[in-house]
């Protein structure tokens, strides 16, 4: 079998979540390439070399710019904050390395459509690309994809979303690169609320394409972390200050789809109680489909035209073999959890680019969401409905 040479990039939160997503992927699944866990990128030495021992990478670099020089890289993952997905991911393109981009691809439009056209003229070059919404990979969402594709829902008529967290509902809670616009490009609204938009134009079919909004930003500055102002390893009790908050802690929206179907969204990390709440809604003419994150195992089904007495929505354990993905793990009944996503983002990234074809989410997905972002940004500032386009 051929390897294929992954270079890694950041090794943080969702850079551990891909490096097990490498690990598990061929140990599971028949892959027609193999994943060879070459190098780690990170600037602090010292951290990269141990985060590489742990999760499993061969060697280490502190400059991304030598990792794409290295012949034994053939394909980048970017799993940085995304101010530097750009420059990354452009530069990837351009030395001839497959790309894996973390979510949202880009922290403004114009960035996004210039990866995207790095993307398009790669791919006149063999060289492919691909944006990680791992949500899509979920079975139960996955399977939503394909009920709605059937014509079992219909005609769509609402789409309900919803993801709630509450991570930095204390107003003590410090400052993070998250919190920083300059770094981020925005707060709930791109960190989460790009999933849910993603993941509702992905079960559909369909994409938005007018939104009225609003964002707010209920904390507007935050204690600095000792590590963040240059006082880290200070002896005694450290005062850093405190510092602005620059993106939005929640977002909600109205949303018109291409189709003529309505969008309700909801985006925030003042969810009390709620860790990571992705609940998605979606009726139809004919059926209705339901989905809750916490109980992600599950798909909810509604057939309209089932007979009123026995009508229900009916409870779909998406575990057997031939759902989505299923087939290569558990016997039936035997739960997936939060990480299998990024496992089946890894088995459909290395089968497209054995076989030749473009991956989904491309890049070009990923920009048509960042277009999303914007016009809620716009919407929330004008206080006016605002049109993406096409």
């Amino acid at each position: 079998m051929t390897n294929l040479g992954i270079g890694l990039i950041g090794y943080a939160f969702m850079g551990a979540a891909h490096s097990q997503a490498w690990r598990s992927a061929p140990r599971f699944f028949d892959l027609p390439l193999d994943p060879a866990m070459n190098v780690l990128c990170g600037r602090n030495a010292d951290a990269v070399q141990a985060a590489a021992a742990k999760l499993g990478w061969k060697e280490t670099e502190t400059d991304w710019r030598k990792l794409l020089g290295r012949d034994d890289v053939q394909l980048v993952d970017v799993c940085t904050p995304g101010d530097s997905h750009a420059e990354i991911a452009i530069a990837a393109l351009e030395a001839g390395k497959h790309v894996l981009c973390e979510k949202p691809l880009a922290n403004t439009v114009e960035e996004a459509e210039a990866m995207t056209a790095a993307a398009e003229a790669a791919e006149a070059k063999g060289i492919r690309s691909m944006v990680g919404f791992t949500y899509r990979r979920v079975p139960a969402i996955a399977l939503a994809r394909q009920l709605v594709a059937e014509g079992k829902l219909g005609t769509i008529r609402h789409v309900r979303a919803q993801y709630l967290q509450d991570w930095i509902s204390d107003p003590e809670a410090p400052l993070s690169w998250r919190l920083d616009k300059s770094k981020a490009g925005s707060g709930a609204l791109g960190d989460i609320g790009a999933h849910i938009i993603d993941m509702t134009q992905f079960i559909t079919g369909d994409t938005i394409g007018e939104v009225s909004a609003r964002l707010e930003t209920f904390v507007k500055e935050r204690p600095v972390a000792a590590e963040h102002s240059g006082l880290a390893g200070t002896a005694g009790p450290v005062d850093a200050g405190r510092g602005p908050v620059t993106v939005d802690d929640a977002a909600v929206f109205l949303a018109t789809f291409r189709s003529g179907a309505l969008g309700v969204f909801e985006a925030t990390r003042f969810a009390t109680g709620r860790k990571n709440a992705i609940r998605i809604e979606i009726n139809g003419s004919l059926g209705s489909l339901a989905f809750d994150f916490e109980d992600m195992n599950l798909l909810h089904y509604y057939d309209a035209t089932d007979d009123s007495r026995t009508a229900g929505f009916r409870r779909i354990l998406a575990t057997e073999p031939d759902h989505p993905y299923v087939g290569a793990w558990w016997p039936p009944g035997h739960l997936l959890g939060y990480e299998h996503g990024f496992t089946h983002q890894v088995v459909d990234l290395v089968t497209a680019i054995a076989d030749g074809t473009d991956p989904a989410p491309s890049f070009a997905d990923g920009l048509q969401v960042q277009r999303v972002l914007a016009a809620v940004e716009t919407s929330s500032t004008s206080r006016q409905w605002q049109e993406i386009p096409a």
